[in-house]
């Protein structure tokens, strides 16, 4: 069953939330080169992630420079997993891994050339439609045909992000037969702030979502 994925959580009560919908991952936006409402600062990414319970995975979303940045990050974050957006390549990517223990998670333009090369060197792929700058969370779909070839092409989880809603998630899901799907400003009533109701749907309709493919 497709895994679902709430990034951008600012405030506890959405916290709650998103656990008490069934989520099985939340994400906290810290320390990123592109100006978004659900970015963080460090110090209260860590509370928030301290504030995720057992079983529920937390996902720092970050935009690191360096390798040695994106350890430190892990490390006084402590999140499950590191999702790396912007400059690292596959083999810096690697190198995170292999110098902490949280997951590393590699977020890829859905027309990148360089897929497998992240793919060989990270634990998940997070196909987003992403911006100039590197960052995801543009609320902008891509083509969930190309998506589909990618998970079938690899052995790599694959998160479906960009522009995901509660309306059109189970056809995505239909279409691309994701590990887990991502979203973040389609489940929020304002930027970083999330809309409770349409959390429960999302959740909903992906559990409920048969692949066809």
């Amino acid at each position: 069953m497709t895994r679902t994925k709430i990034c951008g959580l600012t405030r506890e009560t959405d916290l709650d939330a998103v656990v008490a919908a069934g989520a099985d991952a939340v994400g906290v936006t810290a320390a990123v080169t592109v100006d978004t409402p659900r970015e963080v600062a460090v110090g209260r990414a860590a509370d928030l992630v301290d504030a995720v319970p057992p079983f529920v995975t937390s996902v720092l979303v970050t935009m690191p420079e360096t390798v040695a940045r994106a350890v430190e990050l892990a490390e006084t974050v402590a999140p499950d997993a590191i999702q790396l957006h912007g400059a690292l390549g596959p083999e810096e990517m690697a190198a995170v891994g292999d110098a902490v223990s949280a997951k590393v998670i590699a977020a890829v333009d859905a027309e990148a050339a360089d897929i497998a090369d992240y793919a060989a060197s990270t634990d998940a792929l997070l196909v987003d439609s992403v911006d100039e700058q590197g960052g995801g969370g543009t609320g902008e779909t891509h083509d969930w045909a190309r998506t589909r070839d990618i998970v079938a092409d690899l052995a790599t989880p694959v998160v479906l992000a960009g522009g995901l809603t509660p309306e059109n998630v189970a056809e995505a899901i239909e279409t691309v037969d994701p590990f887990a799907v991502d979203v973040a400003s389609g489940v929020e009533s304002a930027g970083g702030v999330k809309d409770h109701e349409r959390v429960r749907a999302f959740v909903e309709r992906v559990t409920g979502a048969r692949v066809t493919a």
